[in-house]
């Protein structure tokens, strides 16, 4: 069976700008930023993005390249270990942990959407005369799983297309659209009453917060940069096995975070200042998962074409959504074609059959929603980085390096060293006590000592001891 490829470099980068910006920067952005302090979460959060999310993205993008295969496969045959394997195997439970929660938030904004295409022909939304009440309603139930059975039918057909005719071509339309709306909507809200105090919630640093409330922020902050980039899970692993030789990862790895975070940092310019506008402050109890579409329904209600407004926003939240949706999906479709040659047509069919009852089960119970959501989402993709990254550092070594460099230029190429002692090193320890700090272990008493212990440990064993490509 002949492996598809990317038929041109920006499909490549568009597809993967896709699949990091979606509904991670759109939906949960927002929502994750109120809840953790505003300006305080954007500085640790676009710290994380560049010092842990770049190298990350590298990482998986050079385990991919390198097997031409996805996680499962590209782990245990780099390696030629079967325990790697089943460290790949995880990616698939990611994939499929996200599209559960992922695909009810989609059905969530096609409700939206098709609520104000029907009423551009006359009268307004529903939702215009109690935005909260009416998200209230239809964020779970049997109208939330309805259409996240619609939502998640869309995915799959653009999955079921392939990776040129479906993918490539898909969020080539998909990711241009999302950018000139969202930067008009962010020139829109700047005209909106009492829109500098959603700047000042959003951009205003205070470094009290940071200092106070650092740990609290730094799990939540680190699961945002992982979840947006979409690392973690191995969709940057499979969509870089698509990738030819000539490619330079270090470029596009850098395009793709800029403009992933570009549009998370618009995002906030458009969301903050509508709630502030509108008086509603975005840390109060029950804005959460519904600041989007709370706070932008009651703003679209005071506008002259509020409700057409409101249908080309939602038509490209969809979009959005659909273009990172797909890439989950991707993850479980390609581990079945690549490692058992079951046809695009089955595997499809397969895993969209079992997104549909677990995400079925998230749209029937919000506490459920709410949990994956955000703290099992937060750790698989936290835990999934740092298991490729040591892979990248301990099993591939040279062999990363040379990937690393192929295509790229001179000064990309001599980054290649300091890059793999901080995929090897650094970033996996940062990630380990980025987990337990989500778990609660206390990280004040002797536990910086441990850690100074351990980065001089590991980095002697990893410039001394480690021969390259030996398994772990």
């Amino acid at each position: 069976m002949t492996r598809e490829t990317w038929a041109t470099r920006l499909g490549f980068i568009l597809a993967a700008v896709g699949s990091a910006v979606g509904l991670g920067n759109i939906w949960r952005f927002p929502w994750q930023t109120a809840e953790n302090g505003g300006s305080a979460f954007l500085v640790v959060y676009l710290g994380i993005v560049l010092l842990v999310g770049v190298p990350g993205l590298l990482g998986e993008f050079v385990i991919g390249r390198r097997a031409k295969k996805s996680p499962v496969g590209a782990l245990r045959d780099l390696s030629g270990s079967k325990a790697w394997g089943v460290v790949g195997a995880f990616s698939v439970v990611t994939g499929i942990s996200l599209l559960s929660f992922y695909s009810v938030v989609g059905g969530w904004i096609i409700r939206y959407l098709l609520e104000s295409g029907a009423a551009v022909v006359g009268g307004s939304p529903a939702y215009f005369t109690n935005p909260g009440q009416y998200f209230g309603g239809v964020s779970a139930g049997v109208d939330a799983a309805l259409y996240h059975l619609l939502f998640l039918g869309l995915t799959a057909l653009i999955v079921f297309a392939g990776v040129r005719k479906g993918i490539e071509l898909g969020t080539k339309i998909m990711m241009p659209a999302v950018l000139v709306l969202l930067a008009g909507l962010a020139a829109w809200a700047a005209t909106q009453p009492n829109a500098a105090a959603g700047y000042a919630f959003f951009l205003r640093f205070d470094p009290s917060v940071i200092t106070e409330n650092f740990f609290a922020i730094l799990g939540p902050a680190a699961g945002q940069a992982l979840f947006t980039l979409s690392l973690g899970a191995g969709t940057m692993i499979t969509y870089s096995s698509y990738l030819d030789e000539d490619r330079s990862l270090p470029f596009d790895g850098s395009a793709i975070a800029v403009l992933n975070t570009s549009v998370g940092v618009i995002t906030g310019l458009v969301v903050f200042p509508l709630l502030f506008s509108q008086g509603v402050n975005p840390t109060e109890t029950g804005t959460g998962p519904g600041a989007l579409f709370v706070g932008l329904a009651g703003a679209f209600s005071q506008l002259p074409a509020g409700t057409l407004i409101a249908t080309a926003f939602f038509a490209v939240v969809t979009l959005a959504a659909l273009s990172s949706s797909i890439s989950m999906l991707e993850i479980p479709v390609a581990f079945l074609v690549d490692e058992y040659g079951v046809s695009r047509k089955r595997a499809v069919t397969g895993m969209t059959a079992l997104v549909a009852v677990t995400g079925t089960v998230c749209a029937f119970n919000p506490s459920i929603f709410g949990f994956v959501a955000g703290p099992l989402v937060n750790v698989l993709l936290t835990a999934g980085l740092a298991a490729f990254l040591l892979f990248v550092g301990w099993v591939m070594g040279r062999e990363a390096l040379e990937e690393f460099a192929a295509g790229a230029g001179e000064f990309s190429k001599s980054l290649g060293t300091p890059w793999l002692f901080a995929v090897g090193v650094v970033l996996p320890l940062f990630l380990v006590f980025t987990l337990l700090t989500h778990f609660g272990v206390d990280t004040t008493i002797g536990f910086w000592p441990t850690v100074g212990v351990a980065v001089v440990a590991s980095a002697a064993a990893f410039l001394g001891l480690r021969q390259p490509n030996s398994v772990v």
